[in-house]
């Protein structure tokens, strides 16, 4: 009898021995790694199990066991909702931490480049911004301007293919500021800012609808809008010289517009010569030729659009800059009154 209870006991004693020892193995594996101020990175590809997370975290230093790791998920019924992606963690953090993390998608910010391109920007000025910022080859990005291969958009099929063209993209890339994933590349660029034209396009209430009415297509229209954008800087007049030039068109005469001289030209002149005005022989220059160029001249913006969208009736042909510094036109609705309009313009010259 005192046998048994003697072996009784020794059981009971190596029961409690090995319990201890258990509780002590499950304690340990669950406590937190020696604490470091060093982050590690981690991805998590999408479709990645609990036993795969488990691993790559003990691998990283980042638990002391990952049986333990996946035992804990399912004793706190966890691990199904944890998303993919790059994260930063430092040892020392609990599972709980890394729990929330993996909950959360508590990812690591990609690296960002960020640029502007401004309104009225013309394709080639923009390959030059954006060549001098160091994010992209000029002459990669005027070659996709040229021809957009690869880049997925829409717009494409609203966008002629055209011989006269000097770049079929000009007026298409929108000028904004933009903020991209580090390491983006021309196409990249390219098809983010054709995205963002559609996207404002789109935004445009009853677009399709006025664009119908109007009885232009989208390359016309934002031929036009580029023109208002280049002419005009004071807001207010944009509709008015959207006027001007359908009215001039429907009267079969030249547009007669510097701006379109200035893009042939490539790089803007302060002051146009008449020699200047009829030295480049294109149909883009509406000194020689009569109706829109065969596209955009750059990048108009949305109020420039719009107004050519909408443009304001007007009985106006003509308009001349003020040479007082404000930026505002003097319109006329007859040669005879723009030649008094450019007299006026010369008086108040600052």
């Amino acid at each position: 009898m005192k046998k048994a209870i003697k072996w009784l006991l020794v059981f009971i004693l190596i029961v409690i021995i090995t319990a201890g020892a258990g509780a002590a193995y499950v304690y340990n594996g669950i406590q937190p790694v020696k604490a470091s101020e060093e982050p590690v990175k981690i991805t998590i590809e999408p479709g990645t199990g609990t036993t795969q997370i488990a691993a790559i975290l003990k691998d990283e230093g980042l638990i002391k066991n990952n049986f333990m790791f996946v035992s804990y998920l399912k004793w706190k019924s966890e691990g199904s909702k944890f998303q993919a992606g790059v994260y930063e963690m430092t040892p020392g953090i609990t599972f709980d931490e890394i729990i929330s993390k993996l909950n959360s998608g508590d990812v690591v910010k990609a690296e960002m480049i960020r640029f502007t391109i401004p309104e009225g920007f013309t394709v080639t000025q923009m390959a030059e911004k954006l060549a001098e910022e160091g994010f992209v080859d000029k002459d990669k990005f005027l070659a996709l301007a040229k021809a957009p291969s690869g880049i997925d958009s829409e717009l494409l099929k609203e966008i002629p293919e055209s011989a006269e063209f000097i770049y079929r993209l000009e007026g298409y890339l929108f000028p904004e500021t933009y903020e991209l994933k580090k390491g983006s590349n021309e196409q990249d660029i390219v098809n983010r800012m054709i995205a963002e034209t559609a996207n404002r396009l789109s935004g445009i209430s009853d677009f399709n609808q006025k664009l119908e009415q109007s009885g232009l297509n989208l390359n016309e229209l934002m031929t036009v809008a580029s023109l208002v954008e280049r002419e005009v800087v004071v807001y207010s007049e944009r509709n008015v010289v959207a006027g001007v030039i359908y009215n001039r068109i429907a009267k079969n005469m030249k547009l007669e517009i510097d701006a379109t001289v200035q893009y042939l030209l490539g790089k803007p002149k302060e002051r146009l010569l008449n020699s200047d005005l009829r030295s480049v022989d294109s149909p883009y220059n509406s000194y020689l030729y009569n109706g829109l160029p065969p596209g955009p001249i750059a990048a108009p913006s949305l109020k420039s659009i719009e107004a050519a969208l909408e443009p304001k009736s007007s009985d106006y042909l003509f308009y001349v800059t003020k040479k007082d510094g404000s930026g505002e036109h003097l319109f006329a609705h007859t040669y005879a009154e723009h030649l008094q309009n450019i007299k006026k313009s010369k008086a108040t010259a600052k």
